[in-house]
């Protein structure tokens, strides 16, 4: 019997070991108590988020239309006194109206006759043609248009031939050469000249005045009015004609002077 009791004994005291185990073990520390968070503070954060990245953007977007404006309105404003610069140096270099001149360059007669006139008053009748070759030089950058113009040939005070010059142009830059023909009128002509004149040959001085209009117009925007006179006084020296007093027989003439005044208004 006291061989058997003792394994029991002991069996039932093991529970009890571990009841006084269980009963001597500490508490466990009590944990803080966590409450999820609310949904309005995180839609809050989000909006937040959401309208702070809008005010970004607009700013941005705001600066960059600002920065294409003054761009823009700085270049438009750097063109416009490139440009204007530029035509104003054109206008006062290579567009600049300049005077047209005008110049005789030769003179000659082409044929003279005399014959007997038709009383005491006028005992020689002689006719005459000049040639006058002139020259029209256009130094601006743009053509120049002349109207029709009259040049009137006087020999000691008196009209002897009156000239119409037909209208014309001058290329920009460019010199224009025409051939004027002068026929002297006869009886005019027989009351300046004398007879010993014509018989043994006498040098003349025969003035010319010619009026001119015109016009020069640059890039159809400057235009300007000219008005050219000229004065020009003539030595012609004419050979004897006293084998010449049957009508149709020519004088040797030549020219021995020139000496030519223009006056260019604008």
């Amino acid at each position: 019997m006291a061989a058997t009791s003792g394994p029991s004994t002991r069996t039932a005291a093991a529970p009890a070991e571990k009841q006084n185990e269980s009963a001597a073990r500490p508490l466990a520390l009590p944990s803080p108590t966590v409450h999820p968070a609310p949904h309005h503070d995180a839609d809050a954060e989000a909006e937040a988020e959401t309208q702070n990245a809008t005010a970004t953007r607009w700013r941005s977007t705001s600066y960059l239309r600002k920065r294409r404006c003054v761009v823009c309105c700085g270049c438009c404003v750097t063109t416009a006194v490139l440009l204007g610069v530029t035509i104003l140096v054109l206008a006062l270099t290579v567009f600049k109206v300049k005077e047209p001149r005008l110049t005789i360059n030769h003179v000659w007669l082409t044929a003279i006759s005399a014959g007997p006139g038709t009383g005491f008053t006028d005992p020689v009748a002689a006719n005459a043609t000049l040639i006058a070759d002139i020259s029209v030089k256009n130094p601006n950058a743009a053509a120049v248009r002349f109207s029709q113009s009259e040049t009137d040939v006087s020999y000691k005070g008196q009209t002897i031939s009156v000239v119409y010059v037909p209208a014309g142009s001058v290329g920009a830059d460019r010199t224009t050469r025409m051939n004027i023909t002068i026929d002297l009128l006869g009886d005019r002509l027989t009351r300046a000249v004398n007879g010993t004149g014509l018989l043994f040959g006498q040098e003349y001085d025969i003035d010319t005045y010619t009026a001119m209009n015109g016009t020069v117009k640059v890039l159809g925007i400057i235009k300007k009015d000219l008005g050219i006179k000229m004065n020009c006084s003539i030595i012609i020296q004419v050979g004897g004609v006293a084998a010449a007093l049957q009508s149709g027989v020519a004088s040797t003439v030549e020219s021995k002077g020139m000496n030519c005044v223009a006056d260019v208004s604008m």
